[in-house]
């Protein structure tokens, strides 16, 4: 019987479909549970078979029940097959590292079993996202999280615009071979002041993270990079403003860049969480 850390025997699987978290590189995060469900399941439905072998043959546990591939190009379909094994008996579902479903299969799953009311649950552990978070050493108490960056230049740039006044953190993943021109668009659209932290080979021997402003980390990985990358963007750091006063000049300088004056405090108003109305009477006043 499978045990826990504490050498406790672990409950028996549930019936349904289990979601379970793979390492991302260091076998050694992978959990106690996620071992049970690899020797014990049903069925296991996996992004690479091979490397699911091989991860429970690291784990020291057999695989008895059958193994499904279930990948991008196959899960819409595979869906309903693994449907119907789970109304009877257990569907573990893992990917090649991290969560299934963040940037990787198991949503179409996800998706079935709610509406056809099969149970569903989570074993949960690693994943690069909030791992990247951590150890950003940025502000990331609140983020959002974009997947991988998109491939087009024209797209990426658009992506990045949105990016200008969010306050949030935004952590994304990107390839090792096109992060560099990644950051630098991100240098010329956020501007090079704009603090990040590029994340690689999370768990894994070479780990490195580097923080820096965006110029920085550009020139830095200008010539890319290796590894599985994760990028957090720091997002807009507001000025605490404590008197209205203080976004006058904001606002001139607006209106003298062609802005009209209300749209002008409408914007730095929203920016800074003050009163519009305040701001253009204090505007109004200082001139």
């Amino acid at each position: 019987m499978s045990s826990d850390l504490a050498g406790n025997p672990l409950p028996l699987l549930p019936r349904g479909i289990i979601l379970a978290a793979t390492p991302l590189g260091n076998v050694g995060d992978a959990s106690p549970r996620l071992a049970q469900a690899l020797a014990e399941a049903d069925v296991v439905a996996s992004e690479d078979t091979r490397r699911t072998r091989a991860l429970a043959q690291a784990l020291g546990v057999e695989i008895r029940g059958q193994v499904l591939s279930n990948f991008d190009h196959n899960e819409q379909g595979r869906a309903a097959q693994l449907i119907d094994y789970a109304r009877t008996g257990t569907v573990v579902v893992v990917t090649d590292a991290g969560m299934p479903i963040v940037s990787d299969p198991g949503f179409p799953l996800v998706e079935a079993a709610h509406d056809a009311g099969v149970p569903l649950t989570c074993f949960p552990g690693p994943s690069a996202v909030p791992v990247a978070l951590a150890l950003s050493g940025l502000h990331v108490g609140k983020f959002a999280f974009d997947g991988f960056a998109p491939r087009k230049p024209g797209q990426r740039r658009a992506w990045l615009e949105t990016l200008a006044q969010e306050t949030r953190a935004v952590c994304f993943f990107e390839s090792p071979h096109r992060i560099g021109d990644t950051l630098a668009a991100a240098a010329e659209v956020l501007g090079p002041d704009r603090r990040a932290a590029v994340a690689r080979e999370l768990t894994k021997t070479y780990e490195e993270v580097k923080r820096g402003t965006l110029g920085e980390l550009a020139e830095w990985a200008k010539d890319g990079l290796r590894g599985e990358i994760s990028v957090v963007i720091e997002g807009v750091q507001k000025k605490e403003v404590t008197d209205v006063r203080e976004l006058t000049e904001g606002v001139e300088k607006l209106v003298a860049e062609g802005a009209r004056l209300k749209d002008a405090c409408a914007q730095l108003a929203k920016e800074h969480g003050v009163s519009k109305k305040e701001l253009y009477d204090a505007v109004l006043e200082a001139r």
